[in-house]
């Protein structure tokens, strides 16, 4: 009986999340400190992995992803929990990014901003996440966009395509080319 009247942790998460966003919404600004500080750090992660920058362009974008949430919060219908809305909206700043570099040349990366993206809590765990961050940092755009979206995020070929704005089967080979040069790349490390 004690086991079904306890909250389960996540349930609770999500609970506080949404009263944050609510209180946030309406225009208390410690509530939405809270909530950067429970999810800049996922947020800043997808960010890195689409975009392919550790450093100060990556931070830049983190920004811009919150102050789209600031703006956005009183729309906000709580459909779906406040962590993905805000992981989307993530998702979406990193992909407006790419859009608008696409023409351009992609700078080279910072190898010591990359160094901090992996959580050093052993050092074998630590050298593995660098070399997989510079890997998959070191891919061409688009194949980096699809293979986060599709391996880490967990989108379908279809919703990549219709984001990307490319075909579904040019999602599919910009993945399968994503593998491929990851485990080059990997392989090349090791």
């Amino acid at each position: 009986m004690l086991m079904q009247t306890m909250p389960l942790p996540q349930a609770r998460e999500t609970d506080d999340d949404a009263r944050l966003a609510r209180q946030a919404a309406m225009a208390d600004v410690s509530a939405f400190e809270q909530l950067y500080r429970r999810h800049h750090r996922r947020v800043h992660g997808v960010i890195v992995r689409l975009v392919g920058q550790a450093g100060t362009r990556a931070e830049d974008l983190t920004q811009e992803a919150f102050v789209r949430a600031w703006q956005a919060l009183p729309a906000f219908r709580f459909e779906s929990a406040v962590s993905t809305w805000l992981h989307r909206l993530a998702v979406n700043t990193a992909l407006m990014e790419m859009r608008a570099r696409r023409s351009r040349p992609w700078p080279e990366e910072d190898d010591d901003a990359l160094e901090t993206v992996a959580t050093p809590d052993t050092a074998g765990r630590a050298v593995l996440g660098r070399d997989l961050e510079r890997a998959v940092a070191s891919l061409p755009p688009r194949a980096r966009a699809v293979l986060v979206l599709h391996d880490v995020e967990g989108w379908k070929h279809e919703e990549i395509a219709g984001e990307l704005g490319m075909a579904v089967g040019s999602s599919k080979a910009q993945l399968h080319r994503a593998r491929g040069l990851l485990r080059a790349r990997i392989g090349e490390m090791a």
